[in-house]
């Protein structure tokens, strides 16, 4: 029975190496990344991702956070099916959360690469030195027979760096994400109707900041950062700490 469960999920939500098989399920681009493999392929993206999460949340907003994530997904399947197309060969089918992981695991380290992160038995590290070790296991890969991972992997480094950047200039390339998930979101919420006539509440018109107040707002979060590359997150103070959260709220 669970050989019969573990073929239907590989056959129905896994992302086939053949681009053709995407015209009959178009969803595998996006459900192959809540697949895996084994137990110990599903914790070990768990691990990273917990802990390279949270401190993405230090930097950017909760909805930051999952347009990357999901603009992970997509890219790193986007690779993959690309390096098949134009090999012409075929391999086996896509799974995982890896690119998403990575994606995310790119940007934090664009956003602060010398951030300092201490380990057992090894010490402080910077996360632009944990980060150059994770894309060079996934170049290592390119190796082995599943080089298909691999190329998502490098996908989802891709759209990380892309990313951080493009926020960098103020811009959000995956503002549609978030437009779809609350489209798809109010169409699956139930419309409350009540007997009593509706009272409409004054809009209350948020004054926007003036340009010296972001000036001096972008020099607070800068002094910030240049404290935490010289002496790590943990040398903030709680003000400081709730600055740059606000910060990256308002985003």
């Amino acid at each position: 029975m669970s050989l019969f469960f573990k073929s239907f999920f590989i056959d129905w939500f896994t992302l086939k190496s053949g681009i053709e098989n995407l015209s009959s399920q178009p969803w595998t681009l996006i459900t192959h990344a809540f697949i895996h493999n084994n137990l110990l392929h599903i914790l070990s993206n768990l691990f990273v991702l917990y802990f390279i999460g949270n401190l993405f949340l230090d930097f950017f907003s909760k909805k930051q956070f999952l347009n990357l994530y999901f603009l992970g997904i997509l890219s790193g399947g986007i690779a993959f099916l690309t390096y098949y197309f134009i090999t012409k060969n075929t391999g086996f089918p896509l799974g995982g959360a890896s690119a998403a992981v990575t994606a995310i695991f790119v940007a934090i380290t664009v956003k602060i690469p010398h951030y300092s992160i201490r380990l057992r038995l090894i010490g402080s590290i910077e996360l632009w030195v944990l980060t150059a070790i994770w894309i060079v296991l996934s170049l290592l890969e390119l190796s082995t027979a599943n080089k298909g991972s691999s190329i998502a992997h490098l996908g989802g480094a891709l759209i990380g760096f892309v990313y951080a950047k493009q926020l960098e200039r103020g811009m959000d390339i995956g503002k549609w994400v978030e437009s779809t998930i609350n489209f798809f979101s109010n169409l699956f919420k139930q419309k409350k109707h009540s007997p009593l006539r509706t009272v409409h509440k004054k809009q209350h018109i948020k004054r926007k900041p003036t340009h010296k107040e972001v000036n001096q707002n972008q020099q607070q979060i800068n002094k910030i950062l240049d404290k935490i590359g010289k002496s790590g997150y943990e040398s903030l103070n709680k003000e400081e700490k709730e600055f740059l959260f606000k910060s990256g709220n308002k985003k």
